[in-house]
């Protein structure tokens, strides 16, 4: 069968998402040979965690015939009925009660029980067995346990730096070898857009090559830390975490004025801040001595979750979700772990004790917020504690807050009442059920509260960022992993617990996160780190071994293609056709919505019951810098899987839909974007096969092949007869958005040059990293 060049590249367009962007079920790990050492941590525990820590695990309440299998004295212990029968006997599988449960044909006696609908496969079995036979020896959970570096693997003629060697083993452990390096082209757009989110223009393609001038890709890494989309690019990843928005959420979903916080994130991200201050200043920059307003401005990190407006709430249970929302945030974006699940009980599968939780919570309970706050005909852009910033702040010290209005801002922030608030134990987590008292602390599982520390926000910070503590730096160094390949190394990014996944690269992992540390905490040196790698560099070409050892590139012996985040999208757009305006930071825009949307999910009350779109420059901003109101998220971003920002989220799922493909084909800021770029093309080549090669240039990044120089160039001739044919739809087709509409370009050319603009921004390699 063939196809007419429009529809071939209609299909394409299409279904490129799906065909580049699946991820199969990952194949089954590596099987250990009978003599290799089973290991507790990756091969024993999450089978048990799987299959028996619900019955015999952590959770006191559920726990079944008084029976542990999460710790070595309980799993060492007699039997309760039979004092001369193990659970386990170390070394002795005829003597270790569990191996002859976990095989019993007897349904009465079989563990896991058959009414649990969970069972053993054989290869579980036989590791469990293994283990047994050479010792049955725990290890504390590897999360836990302080982070050092391990003796590095062998240098190859292959290897650049210390990643290469942690992954270039592993590779061979599965018997994959390495992909070729990228063109360099791919590693221009690629570097581009992992460090600013924006496309390569023309010129610096140019400007940089093949990389045998004087440029070197060093040097393109640098100047790509050094320009501001840098910060606008790691400020998408962290006002997820920091669950930002422009509204309160809950019924009237009014305005909140929190985009100053944005602005401080994005200036911390381009200064560099080490991540140890940055996340200091974000929990306690209140209670630093002499905090000035900068520092009290970013622990508006705490204040970004939901509010309620609504007449006739109790206070106390608003105030008390509040302060939950910020002991979650931080133990999930911060630390990696799940302790929400300790809100009601005791962690079912993790060490943490209900307990240890309200002990955590303490530390966010002694805050003057409140949980309803007035008349909901008062609703006032920001919450007591309230930071106000005024112009002579904005000329000093915080400069970098782009807002050219000489009015007051307000700002929630962080505040601490005189008295300590007490802090009890919630019985099953509701708000009016106080139990026993306790005082601020954290999980001992992780790292004890130091007895030396300040018992508040300040001490917690200094125990997070602390040397001993094991996690801050493993989660924050697997994000920026996942950020570059897409997965972490552990790749449940926001559970490092039991449940969690095992790290891919444990010793990489590790070995990255006390480098980080060493290094203070430098954040620019970590993600140049990491796109100096030759694993970085490799090709993202698949073939069948891949696909069939390594579906999800779990061990890197490619580069993945990845589709980019929805506010790069936009970026793209708007930063290929010439419309991106490139200012940064400011208040949040209102861009393009479809009619009815926004009215439709609102009480009608406040002053956004009704969407009043921006004009001029404001149209194109960034994605970063779209207005979020939580009850209506923009409906083109959700679509492409951003975060609805109503909780804290450390990753994004990828969907593929004819959704999206439709959104490239339609949307009225693509359709906008395409025909002032046709303008413009015409403006700068005398010719269309001219013309079309600049639009892919700028699009695409990279020079069209032959068969896609046809392609093009068949399909502008249909388009071009089309609209001489029919030369009423011409205006009709250019008149899309409000970016002026010059008459020179009213004629059927641009209309046709705007349909190829089209159809390429709607190709899968143009929104895909690769």
């Amino acid at each position: 069968m063939t196809f007419s060049p429009i529809l071939r590249l209609f299909v394409f367009s299409c279904f490129g998402f799906a065909l580049y962007s699946c991820n199969p079920k990952q194949s089954d790990d590596i099987k250990l040979s009978d003599t290799e050492q089973i290991s507790y941590n990756f091969h024993i525990r999450p089978i048990l965690s799987d299959k028996c820590f619900v019955c015999h695990g952590p959770d006191a309440n559920k726990r079944e015939s008084d029976l542990r299998l999460d710790t070595e004295a309980g799993a060492y212990a007699s039997l309760k009925d039979n004092p001369n029968q193990f659970v386990i006997k170390p070394g002795n599988l005829e003597e270790s009660t569990v191996y002859h449960r976990i095989i019993s044909e007897d349904p009465g006696e079989l563990m896991p029980p058959p009414e649990s609908n969970l069972a053993l496969n054989d290869h579980e079995i036989a590791l469990i067995k293994q283990w047994i036979e050479q010792g049955a020896k725990y290890e504390p959970h590897w999360a836990f346990v302080k982070a050092e570096k391990a003796t590095l693997p062998e240098e190859t003629d292959w290897t650049i730096n210390e990643i290469d060697r942690f992954a270039l083993k592993k590779m061979k452990q599965v018997g994959l070898q390495p992909n070729p390096v990228a063109e360099p082209h791919e590693l221009i757009k690629r570097a581009s857009l992992d460090l600013t989110g924006l496309p390569p223009s023309p010129e610096l393609l140019d400007r940089f090559g093949d990389f045998s001038g004087k440029l070197s890709y060093d040097d393109l890494l640098d100047g790509l830390l050094e320009d501001p989309g840098f910060g606008e690019k790691m400020a998408i990843l962290w006002m997820d975490i920091s669950r930002y928005s422009d509204s309160y959420g809950y019924q009237d979903d009014n305005i909140r004025t929190q985009w100053p916080y944005r602005d401080w994130v994005i200036h911390a991200f381009n200064e560099n801040m080490p991540y140890d201050q940055f996340v200091t200043w974000q929990l306690a920059g209140d209670l630093l001595p002499e905090a000035n307003k900068e520092q009290i401005l970013a622990t508006a990190f705490n204040r970004n979750h939901k509010y309620t407006e609504e007449g006739g709430v109790i206070d106390e249970e608003y105030r008390i979700e509040y302060v939950l929302d910020k002991t979650n945030t931080v133990s999930k974006g911060l630390l990696g772990i799940t302790m929400e699940c300790a809100q009601c009980h005791d962690h079912k599968y993790d060490p943490f004790s209900q307990k240890e939780y309200f002990q955590m919570f303490a530390f966010f309970n002694n805050t003057p917020e409140k949980g309803y706050q007035g008349d909901v005909s008062q609703s006032k852009p920001a919450k007591t504690p309230i930071l106000f910033v005024d112009q002579e702040d904005i000329s000093g010290i915080m400069s970098f807050i782009n807002y050219a209005d000489t009015s007051q801002l307000s700002i929630s922030v962080m505040g601490e009442l005189d008295e300590q608030r007490p802090t009890y134990i919630l019985d099953r987590g509701v708000y009016d059920a106080p139990t026993t008292e306790v005082e601020p602390s954290t999980p001992s599982s992780i790292l004890e509260f130091p007895a030396d520390l300040e018992k508040n926000r300040l001490g917690l910070a200094k125990w997070i960022t602390a040397r001993e503590n094991p996690l801050t730096a493993r989660v924050f160094v697997n994000l920026m992993w996942q950020e570059v390949f897409g997965y972490g190394i552990v790749k449940s990014a926001g559970d490092f617990g039991m449940q969690g996944d095992l790290p891919t690269h444990p010793e990489l992992l590790d070995w990255l996160a006390v480098d980080f540390i060493e290094n203070g905490w430098d954040i620019k040196r970590l993600m140049k780190q990491i796109l100096s790698s030759a694993t970085y560099k490799q090709s993202a070409v698949i073939t069948k071994k891949h696909l069939n050892t390594d579906p999800d590139n779990l061990y890197l012996s490619r580069a993945p293609r990845l589709r980019l985040p929805a506010e790069n999208i936009q970026d793209l757009v708007l930063a290929s056709s010439g419309l991106l305006v490139r200012k940064l930071g400011g208040p949040s825009v209102k861009p393009y919505m479809p009619e009815g949307i926004w009215e439709a999910a609102t009480s009608g009350r406040g002053v956004l019951a009704t969407y009043i779109q921006d004009q001029g420059d404001k149209l194109y901003r960034r994605g970063l810098y779209n207005f979020i109101k939580l009850t209506v998220p923009p409906p083109k971003a959700i679509i492409f899987d951003s975060s609805n920002r109503d909780r804290c989220e450390i990753g994004r799922s990828r969907t593929n839909t004819p959704l999206q493909a439709l959104v490239m084909m339609n949307d009225p800021m693509i359709l906008e974007a395409s025909r002032v770029l046709a303008g413009k093309m015409w403006d700068e080549n005398t010719d269309e096969k001219d013309a079309i090669s600049s639009s892919f240039k700028r699009i695409v990044c990279r020079n069209m092949s032959s068969e896609e120089k046809s392609i093009l160039l068949s399909y502008y001739k249909d388009q071009l007869v089309r609209f001489k044919e029919n030369p009423d739809q011409v205006l009709s087709t250019l008149s899309v958005g409000e970016f002026p509409l010059e008459e020179k370009n009213i004629n059927p050319e641009t209309a046709a040059l705007m349909q190829v603009i089209v159809s390429l921004y709607n190709l899968e390699e143009t929104i895909t990293k690769s």
